[in-house]
């Protein structure tokens, strides 16, 4: 019984180059036989010690935090995997954010006040060499009191709300600006663009595990107010992110458009998407914006100051973005113009009475011979503007049956 006693004492210890010793029912399971033979042998060898000499064996304890790794983890604190996961489980419950636990913390900092080379303290200082030191315990205490209050300041930041600049509506995020999208991957900045949010709505996917999977599509606009402006489309599960993706990915998708004297269009246009119609029309300097907000919104990215559209069809707010830059991308200059027709192109103004003003010329010449006068020009009118133009338009209310009382 006593060898059985010191063996299990002697667990995790190396015996003389045989195999450390991993369990203790093999060391109690001594039999009779073995315990009289180890007596008998003891009694011829009195010199020999019970125990030959020593060898402590290193081990290491694991445990589920040791064995995984943090992104791991962090993948089970927030319920990113598992079958729970794939089957949609709690997709309605408040979604939890991965924290930086290290935020806030210094290497070699304790409750002690310790100061270790390398660690919290600088390992030369004025020519010399540092040791392990201590700090005073006013210093300490004055060390703690700050990180508290540095502790204390982010959770005060992190719970006060940012007031952002307002949209169309209070409660709309379309007309918002984003500020300028981020630096690129070789470190050119878009100081001089502005992005604006078109359209955040959300949309649903319908899986066979999750069921209706719900991310957040945006729709943003950039420019830089002087004719270069582009437009994209951002997805993501939470909103803050697919703004940040549409207003990245706006910036690679651009577009020059041309502005006559830097505030208008060169001539009417009208454009169709889909079935949405879009009907712009030149305007004279000061006369403003008279269009669809989303279109007004737009224009002052481009820089297009006096304009006036109308917008026919759907509403839809992507549909009108991609009709108004295909629009204004192929609209006609006066060069071009002057090019295509071998002419000259006059502009008649109102301050300049009369008077035409001549605003292109074709590079080789003009031609000798102009446009033939029974040549019948190629537009469409529509019926409204020629009503109102002759002012027989009548009220929408004029064929209606009223009740007499």
């Amino acid at each position: 019984m006593a060898a059985s006693i010191r063996v299990c004492c002697a667990l995790r210890i190396t015996l003389g180059g045989v195999a450390p010793l991993r369990t203790i029912s093999g060391a109690v399971q001594v039999s009779q036989l073995a315990s009289r033979a180890s007596a008998a042998s003891l009694q011829r060898n009195p010199a020999l010690p019970l125990f030959p000499a020593t060898a402590w064996q290193q081990t290491r304890h694991s445990s589920f935090f040791n064995k995984l790794t943090a992104e791991e983890l962090w993948k089970g604190v927030l319920a990113e995997t598992g079958a729970g996961a794939r089957k949609g489980r709690g997709k309605r419950a408040k979604r939890k954010l991965k924290r930086d636990l290290n935020r806030g913390q210094r290497i070699g900092e304790g409750r002690g006040g310790f100061l270790w080379p390398g660690l919290n303290t600088p390992v030369i200082k004025d020519g010399n060499v540092r040791t392990v030191s201590q700090r005073s315990q006013s210093e300490q205490q004055e060390m703690q009191a700050e990180l508290i209050n540095q502790r204390d300041e982010w959770e005060r930041k992190k719970k006060m709300k940012v007031k952002r600049e307002r949209g169309w509506t209070g409660n709309s995020w379309g007309g918002t600006s984003l500020g300028h999208p981020d630096p690129g991957p070789n470190g050119e900045t878009y100081e001089d663009f502005d992005s604006r949010v078109i359209e955040v709505k959300s949309v649903f996917n319908m899986t066979a595990k999750e069921g209706r999977k719900r991310s957040i599509s945006c729709l943003v606009a950039v420019g830089n107010g002087n004719g270069v402006a582009g437009f994209a489309l951002g997805k993501a599960a939470d909103r803050n992110t697919a703004l940040r993706k549409a207003k990245n990915r706006a910036i690679h998708y651009l577009y020059y458009i041309e502005r006559y004297n830097n505030h208008t269009i060169f001539h009417d246009i009208e454009s169709k998407f889909k079935k949405t119609t879009l009907r712009m029309k030149k305007q004279n300097e000061g006369y403003g914006l008279h269009c669809h907000r989303a279109v007004i919104t737009l224009c002052k990215l481009i820089g297009i100051q006096d304009m006036y559209c109308k917008v026919q069809g759907s509403v839809n707010l992507l549909n009108i973005t991609k009709a108004f830059f295909t629009a204004l991308a192929n609209q006609e200059t006066h060069q071009k113009l002057a090019e295509k027709k071998k002419l000259h192109v006059v502009e008649f103004q109102a301050q300049k009475g009369p008077l035409p003003v001549l605003v292109a010329s074709p590079k080789d010449g003009a031609r000798t011979d102009g446009e033939p006068e029974d040549d019948i020009p190629n537009t469409r009118l529509h019926w409204d503007e020629v009503r109102a133009a002759q002012g027989i338009k009548r009220s929408v209310w004029a064929g209606v049956k009223r009740s007499i009382w």
